[in-house]
């Protein structure tokens, strides 16, 4: 036997009683003739006295080294009271070893795993060394949480009537979304699987087959760019679809499952309930993102009747001029100001930043000089601001004087510290327009899932200008992050069609690409809605991580390779030889 209990949970009823635990050597002292040492698993850490008196093989404690894995059998003893460790679990018991045993030795590490003094190692080195870097507690604990949520969540949706089946791996590829990565098919050469990007076809078409309440947690692969809350390759996600539930019936049923995982899994507070529901044109104009961090209220107004009013030539020439007042923002050094918050607004597409401050009932700084007295007190009543605030302008189209000044609101809050940390601010956003003007091919084009039901349906499609249509697309939403699109699918057949004609798609293109699921619609399709959070973006979000490879037990790095493996790799000749496929240098 290697182990009676683990190293977290032994207390002062065991007092006494004989055990075994195994694990890792986590510290080795010395004091005198005695050897202390802490041992490690998942659990916890629990200290062990090696005695040359009560220890047969005493010198096998003496060659003990960091990480070695060992098994040791002692009685259990009480501390003293003035050593006691408060911060371990088992701080007031540790182990008078009687036999000790080297399961495996360690070789010298790559780096240190628990050394707090040190600054993080190159993340290159530490992704090679995974395995070991999973030793460390903040990473596992990380992972712990995960399969704690996704149990959570497998309850949840059991006990609410959810069946949970497996959709194909290996399916099509798909024209929308994101760059497929391709299986070559040996049996059918010259051809391709794809890997899910996401079981969207097939759970819609589990609809139709009658199953009204679908999920399981989805793997999904897409040839993206990696980013901080974008794990490239690979990911899953809670994939939902139900039947016979409007949008906002299918809102209320899903809001206790994260008011749950925030409150009973991850112990933090939601800040509303029942979510918000902000429509996507509102939430852009006052927090000029769709995905704002709504934990504190730095709103966007529109100033543009009052710009147009001025003679100042940038404003009064500007389609849209937006002001964001930032209270006690008075305090930024024209070196912030110019280094950091005109920055994040030029990277936004803004032309510029324009600003003034308020404070001892007047304006001061920037563009303030430009304006006369009447005009600087109508401003002070439009926008709101009070003795300490600073005002930050842009002039310029709908999307950039939004956007722009997104973006400046989320540095404002990061540097103010306004977010609080144990706090969930989840909302949903919900009217997105159906379709969006594609600059680069100069068309229109889908703004979202082609599959979402436009709202107003074929009459809105042959009667309205293509560009003011929304659809019954919603995302859920919480503290700046997207975890999840969502919608009520269309479910009829004339509609899909026309809807991708307005979008360039002939008949011929639909029929080819989704004809299986407009034939499955004619024989009867409910009406069905549903969404897909993404499962690292909510570790992520509950954990409090800023990066998604830190939720992550073996993540890619940043140019989508796995260095402990060695992924992506070439392949041998014969294999390629069997799949019919011949690599060239690509110039």
């Amino acid at each position: 036997m290697y182990r009676t209990h683990t190293c977290g949970e032994l207390t002062v009823k065991q007092v006494g009683e004989v055990v075994t635990l195994a694990g890792w050597v986590h510290k080795r002292r010395k004091f005198g003739n005695l050897v202390f040492v802490d041992v490690r698993d998942r659990y916890g850490i629990t200290q062990v006295v090696c005695n040359p008196e009560k220890l047969s093989g005493f010198e096998v404690a003496e060659k003990l080294k960091y990480e070695y894995v060992i098994s040791v059998t002692g009685t259990v003893i009480a501390r003293d009271e003035k050593n006691v460790n408060t911060d371990l679990l088992t701080g007031k018991i540790e182990i008078v070893a009687e036999k000790l045993e080297i399961l495996s030795e360690a070789d010298t590490l790559p780096f240190e795993i628990f050394d707090a003094g040190k600054g993080e190692e190159d993340e290159e080195l530490r992704l090679k060394y995974r395995f070991l870097e999973l030793r460390r507690e903040r990473l596992k604990e990380n992972i712990l949480f995960r399969a704690k949520m996704i149990g959570h969540i497998r309850n949840f949706m059991e006990s609410r009537g959810f069946v949970d089946i497996a959709t194909p791996i290996l399916t099509v590829s798909s024209p929308e979304g994101a760059r497929d990565f391709l299986v070559p098919s040996r049996l059918h050469k010259g051809k391709f699987y794809a890997l899910p990007q996401a079981p969207q076809q097939y759970k819609q078409l589990l609809m139709v087959a009658g199953f009204d309440k679908y999920y399981q947690i989805a793997p999904c692969m897409r040839d993206e760019d990696p980013r901080a809350d974008r794990s490239p390759g690979e990911f899953y996600q809670l994939d939902c679809e139900t039947s016979f539930l409007t949008q906002d019936e299918f809102f209320t049923l899903m809001e206790p499952l994260f008011i749950e995982l925030t409150e009973t899994v991850a112990g933090k507070k939601v800040k509303s309930k029942p979510f918000p529901r902000i429509p996507f044109r509102e939430v852009m104009e006052t927090y000029g993102s769709d995905r704002p961090d709504l934990r504190y209220d730095l709103k966007i107004k529109e100033v543009t009747e009052w710009a147009h009013g001025t003679s100042f030539e940038v404003f009064a020439k500007a389609p849209h001029v937006r002001v964001l007042v930032i209270p006690d923002g008075a305090k930024f050094t024209r070196a912030e100001i110019d280094a950091e918050f005109t920055d994040v607004a030029k990277r936004a597409h803004a032309k510029g930043l324009a600003w003034m401050k308020y404070d001892e009932n007047s304006f001061d700084g920037g563009i303030s000089k430009f304006f006369d007295a009447f005009q600087l007190e109508r401003l002070q009543k439009e926008s709101g601001v009070e003795n300490g605030g600073i005002l930050f302008f842009v002039a310029d189209s709908w999307e950039v004087s939004c956007k722009a000044l997104g973006a400046v609101r989320d540095l404002a809050g990061k540097k103010l510290k306004l977010a609080d940390p144990d706090e969930i601010a989840w909302a949903w956003v919900v009217d997105f327009p159906f379709y969006e003007w594609n600059e680069d091919l100069k068309k229109i084009d889908f703004a979202h899932n082609p599959f979402s039901m436009p709202q107003g349906g074929m009459d809105a499609l042959c009667a309205q200008d293509p560009l003011t249509i929304n659809a019954f697309q919603y995302d859920i939403i919480a503290n700046g992050l997207e975890l999840s699109s969502g919608a009520v699918r269309n479910k009829d057949a004339a509609v899909m069609y026309k809807a991708f004609e307005i979008a360039g798609y002939g008949p011929e293109v639909v029929d080819k690409k989704f004809g299986h699921m407009i034939k499955a619609f004619s024989f009867g399709a409910p009406p069905h809605c549903g969404f897909a959070p993404g499962i690292e973006r909510l570790v992520m979000l509950l954990r409090g991580e800023d990066n998604i490879r830190a939720v992550v037990p073996f993540p890619k790095n940043q140019k989508a390779e796995e260095p402990m493996v060695g992924s992506p790799s070439e392949v041998d000749d014969a294999q390629l030889k069997e799949l019919g496929i011949r690599v060239s240098e690509v110039k």
